[in-house]
């Protein structure tokens, strides 16, 4: 994960693996050997309704909870004596667009040469099939981010100004985007800018755009 070799050469390999875990639609998050998330992923951000960068600092189980604490042992030892393998713990989580308690499997895999430093770890989560569907209400609902971009989409903001205002890369941008098109079944920023109205997602009668007093 260092930014560069001595040569230099490890800098674009760097920005190769970020572009493509930004386009990978399962959350992921890569942490410190101590759970101290460095990089979390659109899809992982979104089910705390955040922007990616947001995560940073916050620790794995300040964010879910595990139901075996015997599971978090098996990850604790495994780092310790500098194992290579892949620990499933089964977690919990309170989702941050519509609130509602999400049940899944956190595979955690500690990566990198062995050495003597402690390892990175490859966080993967995997929301249960049988996890509750969230109300309808819900599905309309937009979380802060989602709503920011939506506000300036609707200002006529280019993808680029928008990851630049909100802090977030154009893949970002087009990945709540996407999610946004495909939970409100519509085709095309101008459709999902005209749904956000309809669902009083936006303040109406307002400009610049705004997000509705109601969804702050």
């Amino acid at each position: 994960m260092d930014d560069a070799t001595a040569d230099g050469s490890a800098g674009p390999w760097r920005n190769y693996f970020l572009i493509l875990l930004y386009r990978i639609p399962v959350p992921i998050a890569v942490c410190t050997a101590y759970g101290e998330v460095l990089i979390a992923n659109p899809a992982m951000a979104a089910e705390w309704g955040a922007a990616p960068g947001q995560l940073r600092g916050r620790n794995l189980l300040d964010l879910f909870r595990p139901r075996s604490q015997a599971q978090i042992d098996r990850v604790i030892d495994a780092v310790r004596l500098g194992r290579r393998s892949r620990y499933p713990v089964e977690v919990r989580w309170r989702a941050g667009t519509d609130g509602a308690e999400r049940e899944g499997e956190l595979t955690v895999d500690p990566v990198g040469e062995p050495s003597e430093s402690p390892p990175a770890l490859l966080a993967l989560l995997s929301v249960h099939d049988d996890t509750p569907p969230a109300a309808a209400a819900a599905r309309d609902a937009a979380s802060p981010v989602e709503t920011r971009i939506l506000a300036l989409a609707a200002s006529g903001a280019t993808t680029a100004a928008i990851g630049s205002q909100l802090g977030l890369t154009v893949d970002g941008v087009n990945y709540h985007l996407t999610r946004l098109a495909r939970r409100w079944r519509v085709q095309g920023r101008t459709a999902l800018v005209a749904k956000a109205y309809v669902l009083g997602v936006l303040a109406a009668g307002t400009w610049p755009p705004e997000p509705a007093a109601n969804v702050e």
